[in-house]
């Protein structure tokens, strides 16, 4: 969309409104004949045999725009055309609007870029943190050469993790947080229960909670029990039973319907990503699984 600006001659006696489009500016046939105090069949002329002999190239320096009280668009001429014509008919004024549309110009780009600067910064940290994520996911992918079934489970972690589009689009923009979870976890995992799961399968710090709602809390235990490998083997199928164990205990492994809250080959998927992940994506895994299991999600 072009920006108008207000070109007045220094006698005061024209005043015109400018389009500001594609970094220059353009006036029609008929600002130019008040531009310039000619008729505009003058205008015509000289337009004609700027692009006739060559100066100019027509189809470049020329737009049809659309302008209040007119039925059809009206051609538009650059400010490379404005001053060739200035020059044929001899007008003083020219020089003068030239040197007023270069700086115009000038202060148009400059405060383009100083907006645009921090929201390029801040977008730039975004696209980052994107990046990595990416990279996460088709590291898995190849790592395990997960094709078919499972690597559709994958991606389907990608689209329960949207619900919608809109925690997605929340991602997208930076906003996504931990928010609205279950509170304090009213059932405690205690070690011989947790180490009896392990058998069968052959965070407090400084007085403060840590990992403060069951979300947060199952959500980390899954990432470190699968990143620490304390175990000779079978790290990753430990860590997805003890994971639901904990969520059972405290009701959020099921919905109100009786269905499950995360499903088995999104379990799976959610695993892996953690045992592919880099210890600098941890913040970003365990956001996945918090938002998977909340159940404000229901």
């Amino acid at each position: 969309m072009s920006e108008i600006v207000i070109y007045q001659v220094e006698e005061g006696q024209t005043t015109l409104e400018v389009q500001l489009e594609k970094d220059t500016v353009w006036l029609n046939q008929a600002q130019m004949a008040e531009l310039f105090g000619r008729e505009r069949s003058v205008i015509t002329k000289h337009l004609g045999n700027v692009f006739r002999e060559g100066e100019l190239n027509k189809k470049s320096n020329v737009q049809n725009m659309h302008i209040a009280n007119s039925d059809r668009p009206v051609a538009f001429y650059n400010l490379d055309v404005i001053i060739s014509v200035g020059y044929r008919v001899k007008s003083q004024r020219g020089t003068q609007f030239r040197q007023w549309a270069t700086r115009i110009l000038r202060e148009h780009l400059v405060k383009g870029y100083t907006l645009n600067e921090q929201r390029l910064r801040e977008e730039g940290a975004k696209f980052r943190e994107m990046q990595k994520t990416i990279d996460l996911l088709s590291r898995t992918l190849a790592n395990h050469e997960l094709v078919t079934a499972t690597g559709r489970d994958v991606l389907q972690v990608i689209t329960d993790y949207a619900y919608a589009l809109a925690t997605l689009d929340r991602y997208d923009h930076g906003t996504l947080a931990i928010e609205k979870t279950s509170g304090p976890a009213s059932f405690m995992l205690e070690y011989e229960e947790a180490i009896s799961i392990v058998h069968a399968m052959k965070g407090d710090f400084d007085g403060k909670d840590v990992y403060p709602t069951v979300e947060e809390k199952s959500a980390n235990l899954l990432y470190f029990i699968v990143k620490n490998h304390a175990f000779t083997d079978g790290n990753k199928r430990i860590a997805a039973a003890i994971f639901i164990y904990f969520l059972a205990g405290n009701g959020v492994l099921y919905r109100p319907d009786g269905s499950k809250r995360l499903a088995d080959n999104a379990l799976v998927a959610l695993t892996l990503l953690i045992a592919e992940g880099r210890p600098e994506e941890k913040d970003t895994i365990v956001k996945v699984i918090v938002n998977l299991i909340n159940r404000s999600n229901d």
